[in-house]
């Protein structure tokens, strides 16, 4: 029989009824039960799925901030950022570097740290000075007869400058490792030994001739004899002894002024230094008159004038291949929140040489050490225990006048290692010939390589170098 609503009502059907109304009953309250429960399931799980969402998209923005740098930021009047602009990196490139740090002495800094005032608040200046070997040569200026001394170490690798160190009797305001205060003199035969073997095809073994004594320069030794008095040597000898005629010879006869302008730009002769601190560009005046450019050639004059930093970086080029690197001293800018502002880097600035002709250079330096115009200064390096497990080169130079200027250039690497270093020195003395610029040089060499090989592990992988 089936049973209608109205039979249930009416109270038609009796118990049969009524047992069957109570079951149906229980059926949609379960039912009612049921569904209530899985509405709640599901409001509760969206509930925690948009939180997930909102929380997930709140720590990847904050991992952004704190790990992507960005350039982008908007910046306003004296460096604030725009309201309502996220937080993000300001960088700074090393134009708005030189101005935060006009009037900063860089050099003989103790620290490898400073701070500067900027019109956002205090900024911290991690350089990437050596603070070992910025002190120790620091503690070995000579003061006392000395009337400018400046020492630049550099990695050429990475142009990173490890030591800027110097005295100025003159004026102590002045930096004398990045002012053009010093006559270049013999440095210079770098440039035109470089134009020469690539110019003129000449190598380290090539013969060259020359009249007369070895470091005059006079008119009558710029002619071409052949006669009983005449002498040949090498390049690679002529160099390593400074032979000023030979180079005058060359400059005046076969390069001639164009060739030498060219070669000088290549090393960054007349062209601006990008440092973080300013660096007034190194000089070289060339005229039309043959003489005046054996001058130039040989270094026998007072015009050509360059920086200690420069001095580096021409060593840099015969170290690294022939890039000319523009150097570094500032690794980073850290503003008071924490981030950074700036990251140091060097630049290749030029290719100023081949690496064949940055290879021949390094032979041609190191016959200097060995046996040339630095032999003195690099006495017993065979048996020093530090200095004996270096390849040596580089470079003097010297010049009498009031003040006397000596200068030395050169390198060091790891015969084993392949670690490298580049020193550029000059000492104009002041009554008495005190320290010498080779002596500077070697001294920046024991000190920095002696920790070097301290801290390399014993056994450690060695290559050809």
């Amino acid at each position: 029989m089936l049973l209608h609503k109205k039979d249930i009502i009416d109270g038609r059907g009796g118990y049969r009824s009524w047992q069957l109304s109570q079951r149906g009953f229980q059926r949609r309250r379960k039912r009612r039960r049921l569904v209530r429960s899985v509405a709640r399931y599901v409001l509760a799980a969206a509930v925690l799925a948009a939180l997930a969402t909102v929380f997930m998209g709140l720590w990847t923005d904050a991992d952004r901030d704190h790990n992507t740098p960005s350039t982008t930021a908007s910046v306003t009047g004296k460096g604030q950022r725009e309201s309502g602009a996220p937080p993000a990196e300001i960088m700074m490139d090393k134009a708005r570097v030189r101005t935060l740090l006009a009037g900063q002495t860089l050099y003989n800094l103790r620290r490898r740290s400073f701070q500067v005032q900027s019109p956002d608040g205090p900024l911290r200046v991690d350089t990437s000075l050596d603070p070992s070997l910025q002190n120790y040569l620091m503690g070995k200026l000579d003061r006392d007869h000395s009337r400018y001394v400046g020492v630049v170490v550099m990695d050429p690798s990475s142009g990173r400058v490890l030591a800027m160190v110097g005295y100025n009797r003159v004026d102590a305001a002045e930096d004398p490792c990045t002012r053009v205060l010093y006559p270049a003199a013999s440095i210079f035969k770098i440039v035109t030994a470089s134009a020469a073997i690539e110019k003129l095809g000449l190598n380290s073994g090539s013969t060259l001739r020359y009249n007369g004594r070895k470091h005059t320069l006079y008119k009558s030794q710029l002619k071409d004899r052949n006669n009983r008095y005449t002498r040949r040597i090498t390049l690679r000898d002529s160099f390593a002894q400074s032979i000023n005629p030979v180079f005058g010879k060359l400059g005046a006869n076969q390069l001639k002024g164009d060739t030498l302008a060219a070669y000088a730009h290549r090393f960054g002769f007349g062209r601006g230094i990008d440092f973080e601190v300013p660096v007034t560009p190194s000089t070289l005046v060339v005229s039309d008159e043959p003489y005046q450019w054996a001058e130039v050639a040989s270094g026998f004059n007072q015009t050509t004038r360059i920086t200690p930093l420069h001095g580096a970086m021409i060593v840099s080029a015969a170290v690294n291949g022939g890039r000319l690197l523009d150097p570094t001293v500032v690794e980073r800018i850290v503003g008071r929140d924490g981030r950074t502002l700036y990251r140091g880097a060097a630049t290749v600035a030029d290719r100023a040489i081949s690496e064949k002709t940055s290879r021949t250079l390094q032979q041609l330096m190191a016959t200097t050490v060995r046996k040339g115009t630095a032999r003195k200064m690099f006495r017993g390096w065979s048996r020093d225990k530090v200095l004996s497990k270096l390849t040596l080169g580089g470079k003097t130079g010297s010049i009498n006048v009031d003040p006397r200027y000596d200068w030395f250039v050169g390198f060091a690497r790891d015969k084993n290692g392949g670690q490298s270093l580049v020193v550029s020195a000059v000492v104009a003395h002041h009554k008495l010939i005190g320290r010498r610029a080779g002596q500077y040089a070697r001294m920046a060499m024991i000190c920095y390589f002696g920790d070097y090989f301290a801290r390399r592990p014993p056994g450690a992988a060695k290559s050809s170098g």
